[in-house]
């Protein structure tokens, strides 16, 4: 006779594996949130790998406060040149800061802002919450 299987043991495991696959498009969606917008030790804008802070030289030089992104010093200046642009002010000798460089920034700062606000938003918190909770050896 043909080995009879348990229909208990079958709906365990479809169970199982409906639960881990969850867990993999949670994650999955975490990932792709802070891979892209948060790259530790690289510039938010072009992704330059930036110079890791010596712990050992005593250096008092602090971010500049007028710059609220971990940039290079290139994507800083532009930074910069951009608000004083928006005051109608900016450096007149960098004229490829044209309109489109300008439209370029302000894409760019509105969709670090989207980000932002969706990181903030409770589904996401819940959705950090429920994969804090989860225990992937159960």
């Amino acid at each position: 006779m043909a080995d009879i299987i348990s229909i208990d043991n079958k709906l365990k495991d479809v169970r199982q594996r409906k639960k881990a696959l969850a867990r993999q498009r949670k994650l999955a969606a975490i990932r792709s949130v802070f891979q892209e917008a948060r790259r530790t030790f690289r510039c938010e804008k072009c992704y330059r790998q930036l110079d890791l802070p010596d712990i050992e030289e005593d250096d008092d030089e602090e971010p500049n406060p007028r710059v609220p992104y971990r940039f290079c010093e290139s994507c800083s200046e532009e930074y910069i040149d951009y608000i004083e642009k928006l005051k109608g002010k900016g450096n007149p000798d960098c004229y490829w800061h044209n309109d489109a460089w300008r439209k370029t920034w302000h894409s760019w700062i509105d969709y670090q802002g989207a980000v932002d606000n969706y990181l903030k938003t409770s589904e996401f918190k819940q959705l950090i919450q429920e994969l804090n909770e989860i225990d992937p050896d159960k």
